[in-house]
């Protein structure tokens, strides 16, 4: 069973940028479509984005497109999201996810296993 760790979370003020790391192990990544989620207090769970397992096809929410990109490098079994023009309402728990031999997908249902998490804070 694959295993992931999010890294790169942190405090950064608006308009900055951060870059996400999900490293797994256990298990190559490279059958697996991932995704990032987010989540702020009090708030549910939110797709971000995702990737394919080719990382040929992605997705974004609309309220980051244009500003994030998701990335893989499946040789290094770590997927990225590049966030940009960072908002105050970026603020939340980012989580990746994996999804063994699938399809890009929003639904967090569909998503195996979750990492544990990386706080992003964007200060106004």
């Amino acid at each position: 069973q694959v295993q992931l760790v999010e890294s790169g979370g942190g405090l950064v003020q608006a308009g900055g940028s951060l870059r996400l790391s999900c490293a797994a192990s256990g298990r190559t990544l490279s059958r697996y479509a991932m995704g990032w989620f987010r989540q702020a207090p009090g708030k549910e769970r939110e797709f971000v984005s995702a990737i394919s397992w080719s990382g040929g096809s992605a997705d974004y929410a609309d309220s980051v497109k244009g500003r994030f990109i998701i990335s893989r490098e499946n040789a290094k079994n770590t997927v990225y999201l590049q966030m940009s023009s960072l908002k105050p309402e970026d603020t939340a728990v980012y989580f990746c996810a994996a999804k063994w031999n699938g399809l890009v997908t929003r639904t967090h249902k569909e998503y195996d296993t979750w990492g544990q998490g990386t706080q992003v804070t964007v200060s106004s």
